[in-house]
């Protein structure tokens, strides 16, 4: 048997600008941390040849072309296996419409472990690479590319997306401290809401290839990757609640289905209570709110969201890995 354990992320400022229909024209970025919230798969043999899949759903097939889940599939084949193995899926958290790049993180852990279980030594950078394929090329799924590579890298990063279509990933060079006290400041929330990433992202890159407003807009965004970044190297917060408030004001003006009456209602009360800024991580529409506030401030926070569900996580320093081999 086989575990990978690949960790989601949480993605502060400059999303969106890791689609192709923006850094083909000039390049993106984004400050991004994994977390300490796993997907995991497990491969191990099926004796009689089979392929059986568990996720929601379970799936017994004999040939891997007549795979439903389709990144179980193509992850199969990009990788060389062809039958004979019986592989299940374990998230921290809710799989789909999160915001916390679970289904990129789900096939980087899917190559992972399989390149494993056949013996093959894989780098982070080409587990990325693939995973992209798979998604963006294969599938044509209107996505960008940070998730896949933090999945992959793991650690807080500030990364860069060229028209070449190369990413490239610096880790942020603040201290432990920063780190631990930055972690301090963050507040999750499970709205309850879940969507289609992929409509919303369909919408948003229609924009970004139509609108030059658009286009504006996520380099403003860029701008705001490279202030965090800058201010991070300093090991200054000061002004990280606003930055994240500027970056979810401008997001908002993507697409009309990244925010919601309810989601503005929630983030004006974290406002009133103390919150500096935040954000609802990935797309939009629904998934975790994040908000950055001052310790003391929390309480009343949570008390004022009394409906959302809080969720506890900490900053992971590693990529994908494997964690059990037997």
């Amino acid at each position: 048997m086989i575990i990978s354990r690949t960790p989601l992320r949480i993605s502060f400022v400059g999303g969106g600008s890791d689609i192709a229909g923006f850094y083909q024209k000039s390049p993106g970025a984004v400050v991004t941390t994994a977390i300490n919230k796993y997907i995991y798969i497990m491969v191990e043999k099926q004796f009689d040849g089979r392929i059986i899949v568990q996720y929601s759903q379970m799936e017994i097939v004999k040939h891997v072309s007549d795979i439903q889940n389709n990144l179980v599939r193509e992850a199969m084949k990009m990788t060389g296996i062809k039958g004979g193995i019986h592989v299940t899926s374990i998230s921290d958290v809710p799989a789909e419409g999160t915001g916390m790049g679970s289904s990129s993180a789900y096939v980087v852990g899917l190559l992972n472990a399989f390149c494993a279980y056949q013996g093959k030594i894989i780098s982070a950078r080409e587990l990325a690479r693939q995973a992209c394929v798979i998604e963006i090329e294969i599938l044509k799924k209107p996505i960008g590319k940070q998730d896949q590579y933090i999945a992959a890298f793991g650690g807080f990063q500030y990364m860069q997306f060229h028209p070449d279509h190369t990413v490239s990933a610096d880790p942020i060079g603040c201290n432990a401290q920063t780190k631990k006290k930055l972690e301090s400041h963050l507040m999750l929330f499970y709205t309850g809401l879940t969507r289609s990433a992929d409509a919303i992202l369909a919408r948003q890159g229609k924009n970004v290839e139509t609108q030059a407003e658009t286009q504006h807009t996520l380099g403003s965004m860029v701008g705001f990757a490279r202030s965090m970044r800058e201010d991070l190297n300093n090991n200054d917060l000061t002004m990280f609640g606003a930055l994240l408030h500027a970056n979810w004001n401008l997001k908002k003006t993507l697409a009309d289905t990244i925010t919601t009456p309810q989601i503005d209602g929630w983030y004006a009360l974290a406002k009133k209570q103390g919150a500096a800024g935040g954000k609802v991580l990935g797309a939009g529409g629904g998934g975790f709110l994040l908000l950055y506030a001052e310790p003391q401030y929390h309480l009343r926070i949570q008390k004022a969201l009394h409906n959302l569900i809080p969720l506890d996580f900490g900053f992971e320093p590693k990529g994908t890995r494997i964690v059990y081999e037997g």
